[in-house]
């Protein structure tokens, strides 16, 4: 690579929990540079889970994101004309990433009423171990079981 890596961005605690990993789901949840708007879903959310489950919104949130990670994702590689799906161990930073994005994608879909009831919703699901989010990371893991004979070809 010619040029250096760019440093790392400091993401500021949220206001309410004091927490880094909030402020990274909010900053995908965002649209269009509204930040407050996305903090008030998030928060809505957690006051609905809490209400639902009758336990910390925040920790059921916290397990939720854990169930819903992949932990391997299949890569495409294309050697000799052909081209193979070849399962790779995720980094920990994507792997968050990855997370987070699925249940806020999973959650837009829902058929609710406000964006912090779908996500609520969303994140009692990924608790339960059940919901597209978390179905989206067992395909993903059944893909790369299926093709673990390819693991060799690992670039």
């Amino acid at each position: 690579m010619r040029k250096a890596k760019p440093k790392k961005r400091i993401i500021l605690p949220d206001p309410r929990f004091n927490e880094t990993i909030v402020t990274k789901f909010v900053n995908n949840l965002m649209l269009q540079g509204k930040k407050s708007l996305a903090y008030k879903i998030f928060y809505e959310a957690i006051d609905v889970v809490s209400e639902r489950t009758k336990e910390d919104g925040l920790e059921v949130w916290k397990k939720s994101l854990i169930n819903v990670t992949p932990a391997v994702e299949v890569r495409s590689r294309r050697i000799g004309g052909a081209t193979f799906q070849i399962p790779t161990e995720i980094p920990p930073q994507r792997k968050q990433s990855i997370g987070m994005k699925n249940m806020i994608l999973f959650a837009r879909k829902r058929n609710e009423k406000s964006m912090g009831r779908k996500l609520a919703s969303e994140i009692v699901a990924g608790y339960k171990e059940e919901g597209g989010a978390f179905k989206k990371k067992e395909d993903t893991h059944r893909m790369a079981d299926a093709n673990k004979a390819f693991s060799h070809f690992r670039f």
